[in-house]
């Protein structure tokens, strides 16, 4: 098979190696029959590479066997065009502006193999447009606007090795019979679902179907593929690992970029160990596992690009084993570091093992045996066994417990009579804790350095200059005490977390301010945000954040780029829980209700003032117009003093009452109401005696 491989690519390649003499030639320099604007070689190639016409050049010599037009300008084509080139192999129409291919165009061309009619812009294969090309090898028709090819298109081409489509407009795809294919280009088209039946191509060995929307990858369909070498399925929507891909021992490039897949498991990739080169970008990972180094022992180019890489010590591995198997990275431009803030932005190939943050020593894991103490020291208890087991002893909180061991009494600092000197020197290299720390055994079997007084760090290597005063010890009994972290977090909600800087600051007296960086490692978006804090604040309580998610959450001296005194830790956030209770399913309800009924109060009350003030004025303009109809006019008067003139009124009305007399300014003056009958009824006028003027 590979033998096969090299044969179709030195076929390729073959016809191509004249251009380059082509261009170097002037025109038509050996032959006299070579069309104008073009250039000819004994080889019987002709390259018209300066022509621009819309039509097909003419005088085309019946000996030539390689015939390259692209960017000719050429519009259509038709079979007469073509009479007498029964040699021509080579034929390179690419780059032109057709828009449709004639039937039969391709006829009299019985000795073709090669057909590039790329970048052009056909819109539909006919039924017969290939017909009598039958020794066709390679066809490309990608990048052009193709939206249907009829079902019998390809028929008769039997000897098809390669057919590339990609980059046009198919939504469907006619049944591909085609035994000898070895090379299948479906990238970017809208054909969202494959079946088996789709490609009877037993013999293909590149499929490549990126960017067509595939929510699976049929696995009957792959599997049927029994020589498939390389397989191309990035940018599609596939949320899990395809499980055709565990049976695919035999895939030499595989490309899973662009899927919603996340992280790959060790246990997916732990059958293709023939793989030569993969491409995992943009499928959000953090980290690669360290088996990695055992999974690929061929592999040869690696792309993890547009990942966002958390460059911590469990990444160390990376850098070294891309140098030592001479393995390619490639776009190591976008292949960066997401965080810490130290490393974010660097490029993860460049990055030395000290740029992890990893101490200088190697992890030993052994196993541990549980046993209880009440001392300060960290004796190790020997069990008959074929091999040497370190013990590491976790301290009582019941210490009169059942099977407890009994109280051991503390010996002096300086002797070492419970420790087996051997054995400390076999867990811990020399020099691992600084400044007189001592190295020890956690509960995992991780080495860890118990810090003395003043220093601090994973191996005590930061010496502090105003260290705290030393707590006062207790004579009573020596309790084993755990270190307190220098920075922890409590009080989580489904936003907020409330970060604890007492510790950090304590053992940093001399620090003027805190850099506390923060991302989400939950979600999408894992950009770290800075954030610039007094040394005064020993709390700080980080809000805006998602539910349900996990932070990773960075302190360290405010100015300090080295990265010496960076501390880091992990947060979480609290689900976001619904209110299910009574109470307080009732309160918003409550609130919704007591605000438009409150408004609409205060309306009504405003509306009833109102009413209130304009009946007041109503009644008040009513009174004074009824007191002003009471007074009798001037000519009234004039009226009643010529009637008694005249004589005595006729007594049709009733007598006039005359009203006791008022002092008014210390004299008497008596008060008569004149004309009191008008008060009754403005009709009344009548009953006066007619005025006289």
């Amino acid at each position: 098979m590979a033998k096969k491989r090299i044969h179709t690519m030195k076929t390729l390649l073959n016809p191509l190696l004249p251009i380059l003499l082509l261009l170097l030639l002037p025109d038509g320099i050996f032959s006299k029959d070579c069309p104008k604007d073009c250039s000819c070689v004994p080889t019987e190639s002709i390259l018209c590479f300066q022509r621009h016409s819309s039509t097909f050049p003419q005088g085309v010599p019946t000996s030539t066997q390689s015939l390259y037009l692209f960017s000719n300008g050429i519009e259509n084509i038709k079979a007469e065009d073509f009479d007498g080139l029964v040699k021509l192999e080579m034929l390179d129409l690419s780059q032109n502006k057709l828009t449709h291919l004639p039937e039969r165009v391709f006829e009299p061309l019985t000795s073709l193999k090669n057909l590039d009619l790329s970048s052009n812009q056909i819109n539909h294969i006919s039924e017969k447009c290939f017909h009598g090309a039958t020794k066709l090898e390679r066809l490309y028709l990608y990048s052009n606007s193709i939206k249907t090819i009829h079902p019998a298109a390809f028929n008769g081409l039997d000897h098809l090795l390669e057919l590339k489509l990609q980059g046009n407009m198919l939504t469907s795809l006619p049944t591909l019979l085609m035994p000898q294919l070895l090379l299948l280009d479906l990238r970017f088209n809208a054909l969202p679902s494959l079946g088996p039946t789709d490609l009877q191509t037993p013999n293909l060995e590149t499929l490549r179907l990126g960017g067509m929307g595939l929510t699976s990858l049929n696995k009957d369909l792959i599997l049927g593929l029994k020589n498939l070498h390389e397989l191309d399925i990035s940018g599609n929507q596939l949320d899990s690992f395809p499980s055709a891909l565990k049976e695919t021992p035999g895939l030499y490039n595989l490309n899973l970029a662009g899927n919603p897949i996340g992280p790959p498991k060790v246990e997916d990739l732990q059958n293709l160990r023939e793989l030569s080169e993969l491409d995992i970008s943009s499928l959000s990972l953090q980290g690669l596992p360290e088996e990695f180094t055992q999974l690929f022992p061929n592999l040869k180019k690696l792309t993890v690009a547009e990942n966002p890489f958390n460059c911590l010590c469990n990444l160390a591995w990376f850098p070294r084993w891309l140098k030592t198997q001479g393995i390619a990275l490639e776009r190591t431009k976008e292949t960066r570091c997401h965080f810490p803030p130290i490393n974010a932005g660097k490029e993860l190939e460049t990055l030395e093992h000290k740029d992890f943050g990893c101490p200088t020593t190697t992890t030993i894991t052994t196993s541990t045996a549980k046993t209880t103490t009440t001392t300060l020291t960290v004796p190790v208890t020997t069990f008959p066994s074929s091999t040497k087991t370190i013990h590491v002893l976790k301290v009582s909180n019941n210490p009169g417990n059942k099977g407890d061991s009994p109280p051991i009494p503390a010996p002096a600092p300086t002797s070492s009579g419970s420790m087996d000197q051997d054995e400390e020197q076999h867990i811990c290299p020399d020099n691992t804790c600084l400044n007189g720390g001592t190295c020890h055994l956690d509960q995992h079997g991780h080495v860890e350095c118990s810090c003395p007084y003043g220093t601090t760090g994973m191996f005590c290597e930061i010496q502090n200059q105003f260290p705290p005063s030393p707590p006062e010890a207790e004579s009573s009994r020596a309790t084993f005490i755990k270190d307190t972290p220098d920075l922890s977090s409590h009080q989580a909600t489904p936003t907020s977390i409330l970060i604890d800087l007492h510790r950090y600051i304590e053992m940093r007296p001399y620090i003027r301010g805190i850099r506390l960086t923060y991302s989400n490692l939950s979600g999408s978006d894992r950009r770290p945000n800075q954030l610039n804090l007094p040394a005064s604040f020993p709390e700080y309580r980080l809000r805006g954040l998602n539910p349900n998610s996990t932070y990773a959450v960075c302190v360290s001296p405010l100015g300090d780029h080295s990265g010496i005194e960076s501390i880091c830790i992990e947060a979480h956030t609290e689900p976001l829980i619904m209110e299910t209770t009574n109470a307080r399913t009732e309160n918003p309800k409550l609130t919704t209700i007591l605000v438009p009924a409150t408004a609409i109060m205060l309306l009504l009350i405003l509306i009833a003032i109102a009413v209130g003030v304009v009946c007041y004025f109503r009644r008040k303009r009513a009174k004074g117009n009824l007191d002003l109809d009471c007074e009798p006019s001037q000519l009234e008067l004039d009226g009643v003093k010529t009637g008694l003139d005249n004589g005595v009124l006729p007594h049709k009305q009733p007598q006039l009452m005359i009203p006791e007399p008022a002092v008014q300014n210390g004299s008497l003056e008596y008060e008569v109401l004149l004309l009191q009958d008008h008060c009754i009824s403005n009709n009344n006028m009548s009953l006066h005696k007619p005025y006289h003027f």
